[in-house]
């Protein structure tokens, strides 16, 4: 174990800022071609959905990889195989190919990346135990979301800037660098690693150590189980509200342009950083038992967007409205987001904390698209009374909160 800024927990931190930054500058470029080629932002979307599958699906065995591999070269692998892959992709790409066979490449591009990462993801959340302890992981989760905020705030500008300059190919070179570097910094971790013992073959593995885990969670750990569907219900209201109801707002109800939309996403990106310092700074404060507080004032904050619709206001101070509740809504879950996943990694023994974060992250990725689907149906069935979505929805999402008490009171 070390300090909470000691060398593995930095060098960590440093290639998640350059991998993440390499992600959101690719996809904002992707979507900017396919936009241009096809016309339809709608094809990008459904790729990027497609590409969700495997993340899902193969989360479990990124898990297990986790928890029985050398973690430090299992990341260097990964992120070097995602430079790799997208140096291949823009090699294709630059040899004179159809728009439809372009699409392909990108198709198969994501798809390689959703693989990778449902590899990685459980594997870094698997290192964060490793390196800290005791209230430093909470600390060291909210640097993590706090890195990765920042990412998503400034990539999709500087990403837009050398798309518009440069176009696509450059940009994916940058990308392949940025992959790179993270390969690079990930070679200097040193991480203690413990040996599992491997009876069987592989499947023969792969069904003990999901029995084994799920017994953990079902039998030994059922208030860990609790946590892990509280927060994806949260990620299921949150995303769905966020991703659908934001723009949805602005361009179809309010009738603002698209720089008002921007304004708000930089926002809420802005929020989640706040939302993340909140965290570090609440860490001796906000105890468990006290958590269902955070979970409850998701659902409350959204109530005065709703209420902002039934008052005889101007739709400038409605979208000022809108846009506080929505802020307010984004520090609420990043505070229980990261409370809840450091929770979750201090009450997993380290040989089962990949997998236990890998199922964390498999069930918040389905419920964020679920998420998306419900509150479109919603949004387009009253689009004349949207405060019929969002008050009800938060006096539930409150409900729900201030019941979770007695999980944590138990924890």
């Amino acid at each position: 174990m070390s300090e909470l800024f000691g060398r593995n927990f930095i060098l960590l931190i440093l290639g998640q800022a350059s991998s993440l930054f390499g992600n959101f500058i690719l996809k904002l470029a992707l979507s900017m071609y396919v936009l241009e080629a096809t016309g339809s932002a709608a094809v990008f979307a459904g790729i990027l959905s497609v590409a969700m599958v495997p993340t899902i699906i193969l989360s479990p065995l990124g898990g297990i990889l986790a928890d029985r591999a050398d973690k430090r070269k299992v990341m260097v692998a990964l992120d070097a195989l995602s430079g790799i892959f997208v140096l291949c992709a823009v090699l294709f790409l630059s040899a004179p190919i159809s728009t439809q066979k372009a699409l392909g490449v990108i198709g198969v591009l994501l798809v390689l990346l959703s693989i990778l990462g449902a590899f990685e993801t459980p594997t870094v959340q698997a290192c964060i135990p490793s390196m800290l302890e005791g209230s430093q992981i909470i600390r060291g989760n909210s640097v993590v979301n706090q890195i990765a905020s920042f990412s998503y705030l400034t990539a999709p500008m500087l990403g837009g800037v050398l798309y518009a300059a440069f176009g696509l190919k450059p940009v994916m070179y940058a990308s392949v660098a940025c992959f790179g570097i993270t390969a690079l910094f990930e070679c200097f971790i040193r991480l203690d690693s413990q040996r599992i013992e491997s009876k069987g073959g592989v499947f023969e593995i792969i069904r003990r150590d999901f029995s084994e885990s799920m017994r953990f969670l079902c039998k030994e750990q059922p208030g860990i189980l609790k946590i892990l569907w509280m927060t994806a219900f949260s990620r299921f209201f949150v995303m769905g509200i966020t991703l659908v109801g934001l723009p949805f707002l602005v361009r179809s109800v309010l009738g603002y342009d698209a720089k008002y939309y921007g304004a708000a996403e930089s926002a809420l990106a802005v929020a989640t950083i706040l939302g993340s310092i909140a965290a570090g700074l609440l860490t001796e404060r906000l105890k468990t038992d006290k958590l269902f507080l955070a979970l409850s004032l998701i659902g409350i904050s959204i109530i005065p967007a709703g209420i902002g619709f039934l008052l005889p206001i101007g739709n400038g101070l409605r979208y000022a409205v809108n846009l506080f509740s929505f802020c307010a809504m984004q520090i609420a879950i990043s505070v229980f987001s990261i409370f809840a996943v450091s929770l979750i990694q201090q009450r997993t023994p380290s040989h089962l904390v990949g997998k236990i974060m890998a199922y964390t992250s498999a069930v918040t990725l389905c419920a964020q698209p679920v998420g998306q689907m419900v509150y479109g149906f919603l949004f387009d069935r009253f689009a004349d009374a949207v405060y019929l979505v969002f008050i009800p929805t938060g006096i539930i999402a409150g409900l729900v909160g201030l019941l979770s008490k007695r999980v944590f009171d138990e924890l």
